[in-house]
């Protein structure tokens, strides 16, 4: 059961009172207080599980409390705090209040996680209110409220590509072709009533690309108005990268202009709001093995007069199936690189235009590093090879000075030394000299 919509009602846990108490032993006079702090009440937490996919776990259960702080006790001790509860929401769950409208998060990460509702301060005990002159105080403090909401939960699915059309154009059969979704497929219109999703997998390993299609349930002309359910589909493309917009161009579909098909639902999307017509996209004629050929070829040219990439397929045959795969993965690639700004750079591929086929397996449609991030490494490398040229001269330069510098002090240490022996060398001659004259007389 998918439900992308839900209303709770959560509380914190309150904190716990303040205790009043008076220390009473025997052989203690005069105690003093000793009443405790009351506990702090539990938080509600919401964090993004990719474990989850519908908020369905919330439309059979809506209120969630936490635990309130024990209040405080004699002999100096603080209450218990109260346990906090982890509510556990699909990535792409956006929360508002229900009560005003405002938006309290939106959760587009996984194991991403916020406090809600926090919970409340424990009251302080008479013990902090002793003073030097008011030794024996009975004032304490009740502990603080708990926080009350009313929340309404939203759930937009995070994928990569969007399927979009009328009702019965091949949507489903088309994800069920190119991933391991196996969404009801059926010869009747609405026969997908909530939106599937599929991942696909191109390549082989280690060069594998990956990306998420959703398939969104058929669009009516005034859906952006709310016609079959249209809002409710609508809001689950506001995050795809790219849209893939199927045609119905065989007589089974009972309409006579894929042209006129292919302008209500573009003005459905411009209608909606959102920016969804801005998107990039792909025009795909689907069930081209029992197609017209006029009909084709009239869409054809209205998507080349638009400047979209036009794409034949038939999901039941396969033919063009592996083309259009591997188009959507080009687009996808193109608009992650334009919307990380720089973050992504490094890791990011560049995809073969030409698709996988059985000649050319090997070698074409796989995932190449970019030639961009080689020439910047090395360019980089280049610039670090002055630095460190730089640097040892620094380091030789510094060494013949101190080079010079013990070189220059040995020889005035030894000048010095030169000196003292010459000036005490005419004292000891005129000492003999003196001695030789006692000698004589």
């Amino acid at each position: 059961m998918f439900v992308d919509e839900a209303k709770i009602r959560i509380a914190s846990g309150a904190g716990g009172n303040g205790c009043m108490a008076f220390r009473r032993e025997k052989f203690v006079p005069r105690g003093g207080p000793s009443g405790g702090d009351g506990g702090r009440g539990g938080d509600v937490i919401m964090e993004a599980s990719e474990r989850h996919n519908t908020l369905v776990h919330f439309r059979f259960n809506p209120e969630y409390k936490a635990q309130r702080g024990r209040h405080g006790e004699g002999s100096n001790r603080t209450g218990p705090e109260g346990k906090s509860i982890v509510l556990k929401v699909p990535v792409g769950t956006i929360v508002y209040n229900d009560e005003t409208g405002e938006l309290v998060h939106d959760f587009s990460k996984p194991n991403e996680s916020i406090v809600v509702a926090k919970g409340g301060r424990g009251g302080r005990g008479n013990q902090n209110f002793a003073t030097p002159t008011h030794q024996a105080p009975r004032e304490h403090e009740p502990g603080w409220p708990a926080q009350e909401f009313r929340l309404r939960l939203e759930l937009k699915l995070l994928a990569d590509v969007g399927l979009v059309g009328y009702p019965n154009a091949g949507k489903s059969t088309l994800i069920s072709r190119i991933s391991a979704a196996r969404p009801k497929i059926a010869d009747y219109p609405f026969t997908t009533l909530q939106p599937n999703l599929g991942v696909v997998a191109l390549g082989e390993m280690p060069d594998v690309v990956s990306y998420v299609v959703a398939d969104i349930p058929g669009l009516i002309e005034g859906a952006s108005d709310g016609a079959g359910l249209g809002t409710q589909f609508l809001r689950h493309i506001e995050r795809t990268r790219c849209l893939v917009h199927l045609v119905d161009c065989s007589d089974a579909s009972g309409r006579p202009d894929p042209v006129k098909d292919f302008d209500v639902i573009l003005r459905e999307l411009s209608r909606f709001g959102a920016g969804l017509e801005r998107k990039p996209m792909i025009v795909v004629a689907s069930k081209v093995d029992t197609a017209i050929s006029s009909k084709v070829e009239k869409l054809r040219k209205h998507a080349r007069k638009l400047g979209l990439e036009f794409y034949e397929i038939s999901a039941v045959t396969g033919a063009g199936v592996s083309e259009l795969a591997w188009a959507m993965a080009r687009y996808v690639e193109e608009v992650r690189r334009r919307t990380d700004d720089g973050e992504g750079v490094a890791g990011s591929v560049l995809i073969d235009a030409e698709p996988e086929t059985k000649t050319n397996k090997q070698k074409k449609g796989r995932i190449k590093p970019m030639a961009a991030t080689k020439k910047v490494a090395t360019k980089k490398a280049a610039a670090k090879k002055p630095a460190v040229k730089k640097a040892a001269a620094k380091k030789t330069a510094v060494k013949a000075v101190k080079a010079v510098k013990k070189v220059a002090k040995k020889a005035a240490v030894k000048k010095v030394a030169a000196k003292k022996v010459v000036a005490k060398k005419p004292a000891a001659k005129k000492a003999v000299a003196k001695k030789a004259a006692k000698a004589t007389k």
